[in-house]
């Protein structure tokens, strides 16, 4: 398990782990599963929806667009928290909560992270989406070094100068860390 990841199964939830079963919690996820659906019926992207709950209220609903858009980074999961973060006014989410069918991507999984989500509730596993096309071990492979096929070659130049507006940054008076 990777750190500062705690999975709890639904067995695990029912029997008093980490992550209690809300009355609440089937309500949202099935708002998700009509995202998926809304976004399979007009063909916008895969078969993923994702919902951002805070107190118990839906801020955002959203489904993945990457066909519609055009945009590979259009997932449910990006979407909604955008969304959330424009009605809200601000990109720390941290007292809500995210929903989504499947168990994000790496990219969705870091939004949720700098989004400062700390509760994620999802369906179906990588691995259940691998088998339908959806096979992102290749990222979860290069990010632990270990990856045999070169997808990307990364090329690290002129490092310094490029620190200088780093140390810019630093010295700025009233900088906001996120």
């Amino acid at each position: 398990m990777n750190e500062g990841m705690n999975r709890v199964n639904d067995e695990e939830g029912r029997k008093g782990g980490r992550n209690e079963e809300a009355p609440s919690m089937n309500e949202f996820l099935k708002i998700a599963l009509e995202e998926a659906r809304a976004g399979i019926e007009k063909d916008d992207g895969g078969p993923f929806g994702a919902v951002i709950v805070r107190n118990g209220v839906v801020i955002s609903q959203a489904h993945n667009e990457v066909l519609r858009r055009n945009d590979p980074t259009a997932h449910a999961e990006i979407l909604a928290i955008r969304e959330a973060s424009a009605i809200l006014g601000r990109y720390d989410l941290s007292d809500c909560e995210i929903y989504s069918t499947s168990e994000p991507c790496p990219m969705c999984f870091a939004a949720i992270f700098w989004a400062r989500i700390r509760r994620l509730v999802y369906g179906t596993t990588r691995e259940d989406v691998a088998g339908i096309g959806f096979d992102d071990s290749l990222i979860y492979e290069v990010i632990r070094g270990e990856a045999e096929a070169e997808q990307l070659v990364l090329v690290n130049v002129d490092r310094e100068g490029c620190r200088e507006v780093l140390e810019e940054w630093e010295r700025r008076p009233g900088r906001r860390v996120y």
